[in-house]
């Protein structure tokens, strides 16, 4: 079918020959390409087939050419349109499979966390250390991570989510294979600075990952985490046990198995691909990221952030006294309140509430708001640190610390779920993961620090070092508030400097 335009002027009629359409097969809607406009002027168009132009008159001709709708040809000089699958059933559970495998990854991470603690006595006494030597297994898990956090942005970067992953989960693998058969204490400090390393850099892959959903990103983070605990609070169960064997080490053979059932998924789950081809797999697609394609650019991007440095200081600060709460309440429960081997399960009772809180106070985060329930959190759970010093029961103690977990819990993600809101989009993934691998340093470090001062002024410095507290040595860190104070810096505007 063809079409024509007629022009009147000064009483003359010209028609002029402009459309030829051809009956066309059905749109692909996913598959249109952009169609070709061209304009042109008469006196230009040499050889054009059709009327010429009356003497005097000087009409613009608007040919358009209508492309036919499909595939570009081989002769397009752009890449192929990406194609998104549209929301499906498919899609959906692909996205639930992949949620799933980064569940387990932090399951793993709350397994870790939560096993030292048991250990530690059975520790001291097998090598015949203090306080101060057994702590160098944290300075080592520090470096670790401290090395798996800077690294993070570069490898993802050059060889992508999905090989990165698999990276962290072998580390993790191999320091469970070294420490299983009790190897000589420098080996076994070694395997855990491994075991650091492979942590910090799944932490910060899974965490980058699920900030980047576009679904229900902030109820999916407090579940991740809420996994987290899970894992810290099953890991006590097991390793009390195997406290009281003559071969404690076995435990480590229980952590191989859950660390090669994260290998075998991830690898499985994500077929070592880049996040954004993950994305496109659940028909999301990705964020534009920084258009610097590697190196120190893209490293003096991310670090000049300043609210980057606040929230890793304080998640590294948060991470710490979680995990020193975990680790050393035995010691503290079984020096300071004359407690047994069995305190270690007061570990589980903290790891439990924390999982409990990332679940059950999701409707208290939104109802107070997230940024404002910090604060009460972190008053709340100075209040009962307080108890736990000052209360000279065990009993007692240990209900309180099922309650600090309980207030601590929603804590972590609800910092990572601001800092997706704050950050760029564009460098949300590296972003994220530096604060997530950085804060896991903290882990590492302040169970150190503490280790260091019970050498010194014995394991009842615990309560001190982790409550803002006059009493004690003044050299010890008020870490909850030093929380406190930090998060009052931290920006509350949801506004991202692109």
């Amino acid at each position: 079918m063809s079409a024509t335009v007629v022009i009147s002027q000064q009483g003359e009629t010209h028609t002029l020959p402009t459309l030829s359409f051809r009956p066309q097969p059905p749109l692909n809607a996913s598959r249109l390409s952009l169609n070709t406009i061209a304009v042109q002027d008469d006196d230009a168009d040499q050889g054009s087939p059709g009327p010429a132009t009356p003497p005097g008159q000087n009409y613009n001709v608007e040919t358009i050419e209508m492309a036919e709708l499909g595939p570009r040809t081989s002769s397009s000089s752009g890449p192929p349109p990406v194609v998104f699958p549209a929301a499906s059933t498919k899609t959906r559970r692909t996205a639930t499979i992949q949620f799933v495998a980064l569940c387990w990854t932090l399951f793993l991470a709350g397994w870790n966390d939560g096993s030292t603690g048991p250990l530690l006595p059975r520790m001291r006494d097998a090598y015949h250390i203090g306080f101060g030597l057994v702590s160098l297994i944290f300075v080592f898990n520090c470096l670790g991570c401290i090395t798996g956090a800077a690294a993070n942005v570069y490898l993802t970067d050059r060889y992508g989510f999905g090989k990165v992953m698999v990276i962290g989960a072998t580390a993790q693998v191999a320091s469970f294979a070294i420490n299983s058969p009790a190897p000589p204490y420098p080996v076994l400090v070694l395997g855990y600075a491994i075991n650091g390393f492979g942590i910090a850099i799944q932490d910060a892959g899974a965490n980058g990952y699920v900030a980047s959903l576009k679904s229900n990103a902030s109820v999916k983070m407090g579940l991740l985490h809420a996994v987290y605990g899970a894992g810290a609070f099953a890991a006590p169960l097991v390793s009390t046990q195997f406290a009281s064997m003559s071969h404690w080490s076995l435990h480590y053979l229980t952590s191989l198995g859950v660390a090669v059932i994260n290998l075998v998924a991830l690898i499985a789950v994500f077929r070592f691909k880049r996040q954004e081809e993950c994305l496109i797999e659940i028909g999301q697609p990705p964020v534009e990221t920084s258009t610097t394609a590697s190196g120190q650019n893209l490293y003096k991007e991310i670090f000049k952030l300043k609210a980057l440095h606040l929230f890793g200081f304080f998640v590294l600060t948060y991470v710490g006294v979680e995990v020193t709460i975990g680790g050393w309440i035995v010691e503290y429960a079984m020096d300071v309140r004359g407690g047994g081997l069995s305190s270690g399960y007061i570990s589980s009772g903290f790891f439990g509430g924390l999982m409990l809180g990332r679940v059950s106070l999701l409707w208290v985060n939104k109802l107070v708001g997230e940024r404002r329930v910090i604060y009460v959190y972190v008053l709340l759970a100075i209040v009962l640190e307080l108890v736990i010093w000052l209360v000279p029961s065990l009993i007692g103690g240990a209900v309180a610390v099922s309650f600090v977990g309980v207030v601590l819990g929603p804590i972590y993600p609800i910092v990572m779920n601001h800092s997706a809101r704050v950050l760029p989009p564009r460098l949300l993934t590296g972003a994220i993961g530096w604060i997530a691998g950085f804060g896991q340093a903290g882990s590492a470090f302040l169970p150190f620090l503490t280790g260091t001062l019970a050498s010194s002024k014995g394991i009842q410095s615990l309560q001190p070092l982790t409550v803002a507290n006059g009493l004690g040595d003044p050299r010890l860190v008020a870490m909850m508030g030093v929380m406190l104070v930090l998060w009052i810096f931290v920006p509350s505007s949801s506004r991202r400097d692109d």
